[in-house]
C-alpha cells in the first residue's frame, strides 16, 4: 500500500510538472527548438507505455501535439517515436479526453507531413498495397474523425436559442441584400417571410422548424452556412437562379440542403459506431479538411444541375434527391484521391448518364431475374451438374501427387492417387520425385471404392488434430477417407485449393453425395450464365413475359384431320 501510495503521488507531481511546463511554453517565453530529443524521447514514452497514468498520458498527448504544429524538425523527431498504430489504439479507451488529444496529435502529424513524406497518403495512394490491418486503421480514424459530427447531426434547432436564430438570418442576409431598418415591424416580417420562401424553407414564417428534424438537426445548418459563407457567389447564384424561376419549377435551396445533408451522413456513415472488422475507408478523406461540408459544396451545385437536367418540379423533388444519392455513391465507389477529382466525375455523370447506367443493370437483371429464365435455369441445372460431376471423375482418374505429411525437417516423400478407370478402385502408393504420371499398375495399394464410409475435411481429419504445428497452414487442403472401419483412413494434403475442391467434389459423387466445394457453385454458375445466354439468342430485344402464355381450349371435334387411308386406296 506505501509503495502505491508513492506511485501515485509521483504521478501527480508528474502531471503538474507537466502543466506547468505546457503554460510556461504556452507564453512563449523558451521556444519549441530548444527541446532536446532525450525530453521528446521521455514524453513519447508516456504516450506509448500501455497501462499508464491517463492524466499523464493526456497532458503528454497535448506536448506532442505543440511540438509537431511548432516545427518540422520536432515532427520528424516526434514521428520516428510515435506510431500511428499506437495512437490508433489510444481511440479505443473509454476516456474521452485522450481520445480527442490523441485524435488531435494524429492529425497533427497528418496535416504537417509534406509531400514527399505523408505516412498515411503515400499508403493510400499506393493502390493494392494497403495491408487489411492498415485498411482497418485508417477506417476507425475516419469513423471516430467523422463522428464527432454526430451530436450536431442528432440536435434539432431550438427556437428560442438567440445564436441559432441569428446563424438563420444571417444566412437570409448573405442572399439576399436589402435594407430593412427603416421598414415598420409588419413589413421587416413579411419581408423576411418572403425570403425565407425563397431560399426554400417550407415553413417560411417560422424557417426554424425546418430544422427540428433529426437527422440533419444542426449538421443541415451548418452546410448551408459554411456554403453561403466560403462560397458566396455559387450561393447567390444558386438562390437568384431559382428565385426567377416559376414557383413550380424552382429547386428549394434550403429543403435540397436538409435532404442533402441527410444523405451524406448516411452515405459516409455518420452516427455508425466503427466496426470491429470494417476497412472501408474513403481516400479523399485524409486529403480534404472539413470533408463533410466541401462535399456539401460540391453536391449542392450538382443538385442543382441535376434539377435543370430534369427539368423537375416539386412533385419531382424525391425523384431528384434519388439520382443526386446515385451520383455521390457511384463517384465515392471509385474512391476519389481528391476533392477536384470527386468534382470532376460526379459532375461528368449527369442525369441521362444514369439513365443509361440503370437501363444496363435493368436489361441484365431482366436477364437473370425474370420468372421464365429462373425455371429455365432450374431445369439446365441437372444437366450441368452431371458435367461437372464427369470432369471430377476424369480428374480422379488422371490422378494428382501428394506430399506425405512429415514431423520431421527433411523433404517430405511424394505419393500418388488415382481413380481407376471403371470407378471401382483407389489405387495409391508411393513415387519419386520425377515420376509426372505413374501407371495405374505400378501403385501398390488401392482401397475398393464400396469400402469408403465417409469423408472428413479441415479440422475434423485425424492428421490435422496429431499434427497442430502445421494446422494453420494446411488446414483449408486437408481431407480424409474413411473406409471399411473407423480405425482405417486415407489421409490427404492438397497441393492446392483447386486440387482439393476437385478431389472433395469426386470423392462426394462417388459417394453418392452432393457436391459442395466453392470451384464446383462457381463453375456451376459460369455454365449457366453461358447457356442462359446462347438459349436467349434469338430473344433480342424481345421483353420476356412473367408468365406462359394460356394455352387455348381443345376444338370441339377433330373431323378437320386429313384420312390417309383412303388416299392409299
Amino acid at each position: 500500500s506505501g509503495f502505491s501510495l508513492t506511485c501515485s503521488l509521483g504521478n501527480v507531481i508528474m502531471t503538474h510538472t507537466l502543466t506547468a511546463f505546457m503554460a510556461l511554453m504556452d507564453h512563449g517565453i523558451v521556444s519549441w527548438e530548444n527541446l532536446s530529443s532525450v525530453f521528446i524521447k521521455k514524453i513519447a514514452s508516456f504516450v506509448n507505455s500501455a497501462p499508464f497514468d491517463a492524466s499523464i498520458q493526456q497532458v503528454s498527448l497535448d506536448i506532442l501535439e505543440s511540438m509537431v504544429l511548432s516545427s518540422y524538425s520536432l515532427f520528424l523527431l516526434v514521428k520516428q517515436e510515435i506510431t500511428t498504430k499506437r495512437l490508433i489504439d489510444h481511440l479505443h479507451v473509454t476516456n474521452q479526453q485522450i481520445q480527442t488529444k490523441a485524435m488531435a496529435l494524429l492529425m497533427a502529424l497528418l496535416q504537417t507531413a509534406g509531400d514527399s513524406d505523408r505516412q498515411v497518403s503515400d499508403i493510400i495512394h499506393s493502390s493494392g498495397t494497403v495491408q487489411d490491418e492498415m485498411a482497418h486503421y485508417l477506417y476507425v480514424l475516419q469513423s471516430v474523425t467523422l463522428n464527432q459530427l454526430e451530436s450536431r447531426m442528432k440536435t434539432p434547432l431550438d427556437v428560442y436559442n438567440q445564436e441559432q436564430r441569428d446563424a438563420l438570418h444571417k444566412l437570409r442576409d448573405s442572399a439576399f441584400d436589402v435594407e430593412s431598418e427603416n421598414l415598420s415591424h409588419e413589413r421587416r416580417r413579411s419581408l423576411c417571410a418572403k425570403e425565407f420562401k425563397k431560399l426554400g424553407f417550407s415553413n417560411n414564417s417560422n424557417p426554424g422548424q425546418d430544422l427540428v428534424r433529426t437527422p440533419p438537426g444542426l449538421l443541415a445548418l451548418d452546410t448551408m452556412c459554411y456554403f453561403a459563407t466560403q462560397y458566396t457567389e455559387a450561393f447567390k447564384r444558386f438562390v437568384l437562379e431559382n428565385s426567377s424561376r416559376e414557383d413550380k419549377h424552382e429547386c428549394p435551396f434550403a429543403r435540397s440542403s436538409i435532404q442533402l445533408t441527410h444523405i451524406l451522413c448516411e452515405i459516409l456513415r455518420i452516427g455508425e459506431p466503427a466496426s470491429e472488422t470494417g476497412s472501408d475507408y474513403h481516400t479523399i478523406f485524409f486529403n480534404q479538411d472539413k470533408l463533410l461540408e466541401e462535399l456539401f459544396c460540391v453536391c449542392i451545385q450538382l443538385l442543382n444541375k441535376t434539377w435543370k437536367e430534369m427539368r423537375a418540379t416539386q412533385e419531382d423533388f424525391d425523384k431528384v434527391m434519388q439520382v443526386v444519392r446515385e451520383q455521390i455513391t457511384r463517384t465515392l465507389a471509385n474512391k476519389p484521391t481528391s476533392l477536384e477529382f470527386f468534382k470532376n466525375k460526379v459532375n461528368a455523370l449527369n442525369y441521362s448518364e444514369i439513365l443509361k447506367l440503370r437501363q444496363t443493370e435493368r436489361l441484365h437483371q431482366e436477364e437473370t431475374l425474370a420468372p421464365p429464365v429462373l425455371e429455365l435455369k432450374e431445369r439446365l441445372k441437372p444437366e450441368l451438374l452431371e458435367l461437372i460431376r464427369q470432369q471430377r471423375l476424369n480428374r480422379l482418374c488422371q490422378g494428382t501427387m501428394f506430399r506425405k505429411i512429415s514431423s520431421r525437417r527433411r523433404q517430405d516423400k511424394l505419393w500418388f492417387c488415382r481413380l481407376s478407370p471403371n470407378h471401382k478402385m483407389l489405387h495409391y502408393g508411393d513415387v519419386d520425385e520425377d515420376a509426372e504420371n505413374p501407371p495405374i499398375e505400378t501403385l501398390q495399394e488401392k482401397i475398393p471404392v464400396a469400402d469408403i464410409k465417409g469423408l472428413l475435411i479441415g479440422k475434423d481429419c485425424p492428421h490435422m488434430k496429431e499434427n497442430k504445428g502445421k494446422q494453420n497452414k494446411v488446414l483449408d487442403l486437408a481431407f480424409t477417407i474413411i473406409y471399411d472401419v473407423e480405425e482405417y483412413s486415407l489421409n490427404f494434403i492438397a497441393p492446392s485449393r483447386t486440387d482439393f475442391c476437385l478431389w472433395t467434389d469426386g470423392l462426394s459423387v462417388l459417394l453418392g453425395r452432393e457436391m459442395s466445394s466453392e470451384a464446383m457453385r462457381s463453375e456451376l454458375e459460369i455454365l449457366l450464365s453461358m447457356e442462359i445466354k446462347l438459349r436467349l439468342l434469338d430473344l433480342e430485344n424481345i421483353p420476356i413475359p412473367d408468365s406462359a402464355p394460356v394455352v387455348p381450349k381443345p376444338p370441339s371435334n377433330y373431323n378437320f384431320c386429313y384420312d390417309f387411308s383412303q388416299t392409299e386406296q
